[in-house]
């Protein structure tokens, strides 16, 4: 049995019972019209609150940043009152839960925006090898992203405060902690990477600039919630959606200096093999832990004896696991007596309602 993944933790202002985190997943099964949790996203996420810590799925702070129908909200009063059933679930089931926020940037479609409008960017470069997730009239399609308009420079610090105002929500929605979305190629990490960013602005140009908006928008998750209940995702050499950056280990050993000067209560990063991107060493491993010493959550592909592995060789202090977390909502008991996992159904990942959602069974209901 890998005995690191059930020793307990303390996250911030948590104590986890256990370092087998469910990773943030986006399923697509919002209730329309609105984008608003249900009743069946509570009973999903609360059938997982055996987990150390849920991450909640990647949830747009505004409709400009919205990527993929049918992805949850948190800037609306319905969204909020959503969110409070799935947090109240998670809870009374003895568990914890981040909520993540998101703004996707280019990584979108005129069908999704207000009024027709672009999707916004650092700079006006479409992702050629994106996807949106849009519903047409012969119903939801994955269809080539829209060519972005760039940001301009004052309309920035209204996203920040877009990021500041779901913060907000999500507290009165009753989440434990607030996880910043600055991975996967979204807005954040678009305005990191040296190839989908070239202004000359202060948002542009050096390191120091690129990572200038990330910082505010964690320093926006501080002020509301505080250091101790903020955590924020990130994916170095991550190549999807056309992300390319000549900077990235640089960049993030200097993020994660940021993040340690600011004490935030955990960074999770996320080994960009899975996407077809290069594997994390291990010595960037220890270089990331040398220069940020708060809690370290790894995710990408582990099974339990590799994440108990990097826990027991100091480089993480937690593992999240995402699709192993579809399939068995009884995750942690399957690891801890080492039992036969459920495998995932890809073709209910996305959409649909609590078929692959809901009816994945637990080893009780397997035996029955």
């Amino acid at each position: 049995m890998p005995n690191a993944l059930f020793r307990p933790l303390r996250l911030g202002r948590l104590e986890l019972p256990n370092r087998i985190l469910m990773a943030p997943l986006t399923r697509s099964r919002a209730s329309q019209p609105g984008d608003v949790p249900s009743a069946m996203n509570a009973r999903y996420y609360a059938q997982r609150a055996a987990a150390g810590l849920i991450i909640g799925e990647a949830t747009q702070i505004s409709r400009q940043g919205q990527g993929y129908a049918f992805t949850p909200g948190m800037y609306s009063d319905a969204q909020e009152r959503g969110w409070r059933l799935v947090t109240d679930a998670v809870h009374a089931a003895g568990g914890r839960i981040a909520a993540q926020l998101w703004h996707v940037g280019r990584i979108s479609h005129r069908l999704l925006q207000q009024d027709g409008q672009p999707p916004v960017a650092p700079s006006a470069l479409r992702a050629e090898h994106g996807e949106s997730f849009v519903v047409l009239p012969e119903g939801p399609r994955r269809v080539p992203c829209d060519m972005p308009r760039e940001l301009r420079t004052e309309e920035i610090p209204g996203i920040i405060a877009d990021y500041a105002r779901a913060a907000e929500r999500a507290l009165r929605a009753g989440f434990d902690m607030l996880e910043l979305h600055s991975a996967n190629g979204y807005l954040l990490h678009q305005f990191l990477a040296s190839n989908s960013n070239l202004r000359t602005d202060r948002y542009g140009g050096s390191l120091h600039n690129r990572a200038r908006v990330v910082l505010e928008a964690l320093d926006a998750l501080i002020g509301v919630a505080g250091a101790d209940r903020v955590g924020v995702r990130v994916s170095p050499h991550f190549i999807r959606h056309d992300i390319a950056d000549a900077d990235t280990e640089a960049m993030y050993l200097y993020l994660m200096g940021e993040f340690d000067r600011r004490g935030i209560a955990y960074v999770h990063t996320v080994d960009s093999s899975w996407s077809g991107g290069p594997a994390l060493s291990d010595a960037f491993h220890r270089q990331l832990r040398d220069a940020y010493h708060g809690r370290i959550i790894v995710c990408g592909g582990y099974d339990a004896q590799g994440g108990a592995r990097r826990i027991e060789q100091g480089l993480a202090d937690a593992v999240a696991y995402g699709r192993a977390f579809i399939a068995n909502p009884d995750l942690v008991r399957r690891m801890r007596e080492s039992a036969p996992l459920n495998a995932p159904d890809p073709t209910t990942f996305y959409g649909g309602a609590e078929h692959g959602y809901l009816d994945y069974p637990t080893l009780e209901q397997a035996a029955a």
